[in-house]
């Protein structure tokens, strides 16, 4: 009943779609306009993704430091490691390019050598004051020696701040306005004025300027994927128009598929902007995706319009039968397609959820552009000429397929013992997966932002801000010696990490006060003694609000204290033990009834915030497995179908995983997605093959190896045809200069292969091995739904 009900449905869909062509055309043109004014909404992303929910408790604290303290990410830094800028010339032009920055309402304030402050003690008034370290600009080569020297030797405090004084490296620190920091105000700042500036520096100067910081890094990668996108558009209407015309060898079939596509591709944009979500890394690559996902759909419409106008010639029934009994098979496979995306929806990840919804939309969107566009176009046009069948008769087709078959019957021992040993050597390689937490990895590593990356990580011995938070639990509780002299003790132990930078933190200044009071005198350069503290803190509080740097180390209150070091791009268990051992250190120094210690900052947020997203994508992948398990259980009303069914889907997952195990590609939250897209596709091919056997057992009166064999015949083109262009369509993600991209284009594509091998032979396989098991009433029973039903092939029209 069911299914003879999903007969009617389909046919009466078909002739409402045939019967309304004019209209339903200009209704898919109202709506593609309609879309294409909602691009106007689109916005990329200004801000970093943030992988955790909000109400996460680690980032609820991170949100309590930002309040307390101010952003953190708002430092761009420019530095230069030539000799050359200690020329005279050289050096007056550094100085102007810092007053420049600073001059610029989007620049909070600027550390440099320029306006750089040493703190004195003033003989007369028994006072410290803030004396400019450049009175004046240099004129000679002696003089910027001299200015070198002291700056290198007698201002510790500096040290890895605004210099490195092995390599004589010399940095300027831009802090932003933290108001603008996630806005486009700092995408077109760093873009237009910053680079602007920059280059004019270069060029007057032959020197090679450094430049990165969050705020850098997180425009020039933003401004990377928007370069990428259309890029990606055209490789992907490429590789798979191309790819189209050698399988059908027709202009007009090629054209048609572009069409729905490139309209797919602008409802794609255009539901970004109706829903206002930002471009990130992972919606830019929605539009090809949908390209890449398309084309089969076209693929399967026009075969079956090929194969029913030579099988009786008829224009109106051929597009009849395109529509009712490919539209539902397509619509089955298109909601397993989209379920796969859909799982990322319940994922407490913003970055993930946005990209599930628009995905899972767009894919519904395009297979009712493709059942709409392509029967209505081809209704219009002639029949296809005898040149545009040919491809239905291909000798090497016919060669694969034999291929296929005689796998199946004769080397079906050699597919389990493949197929078995394939298993045993991916879990092998599962257990050498590493999780990545860096949030550089995936940066294009070619480019100019990426190689400055590396030079500070290598000069100022990081990039990423780690922040340790002391609470003192009462009101200037940092300022107390024994605070002081505790926060000392953590910040050599951060010393002693290779890995991490110099903190800095209040102890800093504290040290340099001792400094100035005994006239600057770099040994000097340490915490007070217990004599020496009453007057030199004293003397320290007062000067706290000279610096604008060193107000933010300590809150109004004076109860938090903050201690900030940069780590380096680590492997995230390296990362861990750091964080391990930090945490183990200030339990011992801080004692808990007294002092509570905190941990957070951009690299914490990141590692915690990948291994989080990576248990929600493990749980969607299983909630993807779960719910088409339970799709197919619905169709074909089998246990044993469903386990059967399964075994082909699952394994390529498995070689996949041991494939990054052996060859080094960490588990990201850019690599973890493959699992959930490749799953949602590859088992699209299974329910086709399936849906074609159950059929084929009907006709064959319940005969399985026969049946097996007919549907092998059968869909293996088409599963052939939609993989090929599915693998070489993922492909062009390889492109890519961002490593999260080529990774997840090169392993999709790669499970996806298997995933086509594994239906055309592992299935057919386990069918035939599994005869008796299967052969019983429970299979019998009817589908609740025929997705391909009994074909019905009518007389050729008489010639006249």
């Amino acid at each position: 009943m069911g299914a003879k009900l999903t007969q009617g449905i389909w046919a009466r869909i078909a002739r409402i779609i045939l019967r309304n062509r004019i209209l339903i055309l200009l209704a898919i043109a109202s709506v593609t306009v309609f879309m294409g004014f909602q691009w106007q909404n689109m916005r990329f992303s200004n801000s970093e993704a943030n992988l955790l929910p909000d109400d996460h408790p680690i980032n609820l604290e991170y949100q309590e430091f930002v309040k307390r303290f101010g952003e953190e990410g708002n430092a761009i830094v420019l530095a230069v490691r030539d000799s050359a800028l200690f020329e005279p010339g050289n050096f007056r032009r550094w100085n102007t390019l810092s007053k420049q920055l600073d001059a610029f309402p989007e620049v909070d304030f600027v550390i440099s050598t320029d306006n750089l402050q040493q703190l004195v003690r003033d003989q007369e008034k028994n006072e410290f004051v803030l004396k400019p370290f450049l009175e004046r600009p240099p004129e000679s080569r002696q003089e910027v020696d001299s200015l070198a020297n002291q700056l290198f030797n007698n201002l510790p405090f500096y040290d890895n701040l605004l210099f490195n004084k092995d390599s004589r490296t010399i940095r300027t620190v831009v802090y932003m306005d933290k108001d603008i920091i996630n806005t486009s105000v700092r995408k077109d700042f760093v873009l237009r004025d910053l680079t602007n500036l920059v280059n004019d520096f270069e060029e007057e100067t032959g020197l090679n300027v450094r430049v990165s910081g969050m705020p850098y890094i997180r425009t020039m990668s933003s401004q990377s994927i928007i370069d990428e996108i259309g890029k990606f558009i055209f490789a992907a209407l490429a590789v798979t128009s191309l790819i189209f015309f050698f399988f059908f060898r027709s202009i007009r079939a090629t054209v048609i598929s572009i069409v729905v596509v490139i309209i797919g591709v602008m409802w794609a944009f255009g539901t970004l902007g109706l829903l206002q979500y930002e471009i990130t890394v992972l919606t830019a690559l929605i539009p090809p995706l949908i390209i890449v996902i398309g084309i089969p759909n076209c693929i399967f419409l026009i075969n079956k319009y090929q194969q029913e106008v030579k099988k009786h010639g008829n224009q109106a029934l051929s597009l009849q039968r395109v529509i009712s009994k490919i539209g539902n098979a397509t619509l089955m496979t298109n909601v397993t397609t989209a379920s796969g995306f859909a799982t990322f929806i319940i994922t407490d990840s913003t970055l993930l959820k946005e990209f599930g919804i628009v995905a899972s939309i767009n894919i519904l969107f395009i297979f009712i552009l493709s059942l709409l566009i392509i029967p209505i176009i081809y209704s219009f046009m002639s029949l296809p000429k005898t040149k545009h069948l040919k491809h239905l008769n291909k000798k090497w087709i016919d060669t694969f397929v034999n291929w296929m078959e005689r796998m199946v019957r004769e080397r079906r021992i050699a597919v389990y013992l493949v197929s078995i040993s394939a298993l045993v050597v991916s879990i092998i390689g599962i257990y050498q997966i590493n999780i990545s937490g860096s949030p550089i990895e995936d940066m294009p590593k070619k480019a100019e932002f990426f190689k400055d990356i590396r030079f500070f990580e290598a000069e100022f011995d990081g990039i990423m801000p780690l922040e340790i938070v002391i609470n003192t639990k009462r009101e200037k509780g940092v300022m107390k010696p024994a605070t002081l002299k505790r926060m000392e003790r953590l910040s050599e132990v951060i010393r002693e990490t290779p890995e991490l930078s110099e903190p800095v933190s209040m102890v800093n200044l504290v040290k340099y006060s001792k400094q100035a009071f005994y006239n600057g005198i770099p040994k000097y350069y340490q915490l007070p003694t217990s004599q020496e503290n009453t007057f030199i803190m004293d003397v320290a509080k007062n000067s706290r609000g000279n610096s604008n740097l060193l107000s933010t180390f300590v809150d109004s209150t004076g109860q938090y204290a903050r201690i900030t070091t940069y780590i380096q791009d680590v492997k995230t268990d390296r990362m861990e033990a750091i964080e391990q051992d930090l945490v183990e250190n200030a339990a011992k120094i801080f004692p808990e009834e007294r002092y509570e210690v905190s941990f957070t900052g951009k690299a914490l947020l990141f590692l915690k915030g990948t291994k989080y997203l990576v248990k929600n994508l493990i749980m969607s992948l299983a909630l993807a497995i779960g719910l088409i398990a339970l799709f197919i259980a619905y169709l074909f009303r089998s246990f044993r179908m469903v386990v059967i069914s399964l075994v082909p889907n699952l394994l390529p997952l498995v070689i996949t995983a041991g494939v990054m195990g052996y060859v080094g590609v960490p588990i990201k939250p850019s690599t973890i997605l493959v699992f959930s897209v490749a799953f949602g596709i590859s088992v699209d091919d299974t329910i086709h093959f399936l849906a074609k056997y159950r059929q084929e057992l009907i006709a064959n009166r319940w005969r399985i190896q026969k049946s097996v064999y007919a549907a092998l015949r059968e869909t293996g083109v088409s599963m052939f045809y939609t993989s090929i262009v599915l693998f070489f369509g993922f492909s062009v993600f390889i492109i890519s200069s961002f490593g999260g991209t080529v990774a997840l284009g090169a392993l999709v594509s790669a499970t996806l292969l298997f995933a086509m091998l594994a239906n055309l032979i592992l299935l057919p396989s386990l069918l035939l091995s599994l005869e008796r098991s299967i052969a019983n009433k429970e299979v019998l029973k009817k589908p609740q739904i025929d997705i391909l039903p009994k074909e019905e092939t009518p007389k050729k029209p008489k010639q006249k």
